[in-house]
């Protein structure tokens, strides 16, 4: 388990390590969402459920997600396209973390300056 004393390298940080995993205005919420959806979504689905996102960026966040093994992407062979997108159980154990991070935000927001 980590703790502040067994770590002095600021760049072998935990927080650090996870900032960079998931910096990017979006990709908190983006990942919040597929991880209480827990079901198969579809790319404009997600996207209207965190709008204002644009497609670029919720698609930039989402390949990254796949590469990091976070989400899965299928892609049916259709004319349109119909792609969909779910969390993996890598990324469900993301869920405490977040829902702590939601309900402190909600305890919190009005002390907030």
């Amino acid at each position: 388990m980590y703790t502040e004393k067994n770590t002095p390298d600021i760049y072998h940080c935990p927080m650090v390590k996870f900032v960079n995993l998931i910096s990017g205005k979006w990709a908190i919420p983006i990942l919040y969402r597929l991880i209480i959806t827990d079901q198969p979504i579809r790319f404009g689905e997600l996207r209207r459920a965190i709008t204002p996102i644009t497609q670029k960026e919720l698609t930039k966040q989402l390949k990254l997600f796949e590469q990091k093994g976070l989400i899965t992407r299928k892609l049916y062979p259709e004319v349109p396209p119909k792609v969909e997108y779910q969390i993996t159980a890598l990324g469900k154990t993301l869920k405490p973390a977040l829902v702590s991070i939601a309900n402190w935000m909600e305890e919190h927001e009005k002390d907030l300056l």
